[in-house]
């Protein structure tokens, strides 16, 4: 596909694991605006793919750009601010969910932001969970309640960006749905975002995704 004006434009990429290419020739270029399911049979690296995009695993061979700049040239904390990356087993700090929340307030990336509590109280509602929930210890959260928390925890940094890897796999109908809308709202609020999924469940890559991209392991 062409991929002039592209946030994310990677060409001709590839990953080898553990002596073996995965993936080869990959070539996906995600648009302001876009809604995109990443697709394939287990095992062809999805996660890693994801990871790829956000910076947090390295090519082997081929280019990655965000608006036009090399990823090698981004300072990281800044390209992974507006990158943001939820995995499907997100990992939670010791301590409570308001702690996990404040925690990227700490890091040097985001010390000239504060922690907008009434913001997160608001978004936090909208998943199904009161003000109580921020003093659960987030450790001993569900796997679904934990995924929630990884969510908030990056929307509210304001990525442009949004990498979201089976986001709803522990979550039942109704928690992946209240998911679902929160984050297409989060897409539509701003032209230049936007949001790449990965999901087992078919009917939920035709919810929230108008163009679904495959990706087949190397052979």
């Amino acid at each position: 596909m062409l991929s002039d004006g592209a946030l994310l434009d990677l060409r001709d990429g590839g990953r080898r694991v553990e002596g073996r290419w995965l993936w080869r020739g990959v070539a996906f270029a995600l648009r302001a605006g876009e809604r995109v399911a990443l697709a394939g049979p287990s095992g062809s690296g999805k996660t890693l793919l994801l990871r790829v995009l956000a910076g947090l695993d390295a090519l082997d061979e081929g280019s990655l750009t965000l608006r036009g700049t090399p990823s090698g040239l981004w300072h990281m904390p800044t390209y992974r601010s507006r990158v943001a990356y939820v995995p499907q087993r997100p990992v939670m700090v010791e301590g409570s969910v308001e702690d996990n929340l404040r925690l990227p307030f700490t890091l040097r990336a985001h010390t000239t932001r504060s922690w907008d509590r009434s913001l997160v109280r608001a978004t936090l509602e909208r998943l199904g969970r009161d003000d109580r929930f921020l003093a659960q210890d987030a450790v001993e959260l569900s796997g679904g309640e934990q995924q929630l928390v990884a969510l908030v925890r990056r929307l509210q940094l304001e990525p442009t960006v949004l990498l979201l890897d089976e986001p709803s796999a522990s979550l039942d109908d109704d928690g992946a749905a209240a998911l679902e809308t929160l984050v297409d709202d989060w897409r539509g609020a701003a032209a230049e975002r936007a949001v790449l999924w990965t999901s087992h469940r078919s009917e939920q890559v035709d919810r929230v995704s108008d163009r679904v991209v495959r990706l087949e392991a190397s052979a």
